[in-house]
């Protein structure tokens, strides 16, 4: 799987933000996960601020990601929904994004809605990823095993 970033300077600089303006992929596997909010395996919220909750969403997509043979550098666009209670707080996000996506950041669209499934809930984050091939993973790892001979 290839994935290129495209940030031209005639658009804003998004990647202040964490996010890019546009992803390339060619090859692998497309991943689509659900909304992820910020609940803890047990379901509980995590806590009533923007902050934890947006944390607590990027460790479950990393989760699902990780159950799929991905990690977070796979994910090549983002929807994040945000509750209007939190529309003042988005710096919240641009902080967890910049640090879970050092480099090469995912595509984004944010959205404010009115509110989620419960009122607590302030952001749900929708990811898509691309993954490499089974085969090309299972090839890879036996590649390297035989270049460690």
């Amino acid at each position: 799987m290839e994935k290129s970033t495209f940030n031209p300077a005639s658009v804003f600089n998004s990647l202040q933000y964490g996010f890019s303006q546009a992803v390339e992929v060619r090859g692998g596997r497309r991943l689509l996960l659900s909304g992820q909010v910020g609940v803890d395996e047990q379901e509980r919220t995590v806590g009533p601020g923007l902050r934890e909750q947006t944390e607590q969403a990027f460790d479950n997509i990393a989760s699902v990601l990780a159950a799929a043979g991905g990690q977070m550098a796979d994910v090549v666009m983002l929807r994040i929904y945000i509750a209007e209670a939190a529309r003042d707080q988005q710096e919240h996000i641009s902080a967890v994004l910049l640090e879970r996506f050092a480099s090469q950041p995912p595509a984004s669209s944010w959205i404010i809605v009115s509110g989620l499934s419960l009122p607590e809930w302030l952001i749900e984050v929708e990811a898509e990823a691309v993954l490499e091939e089974q085969h090309q993973v299972a090839t890879a790892a036996l590649f390297n095993s035989a270049r460690a001979l």
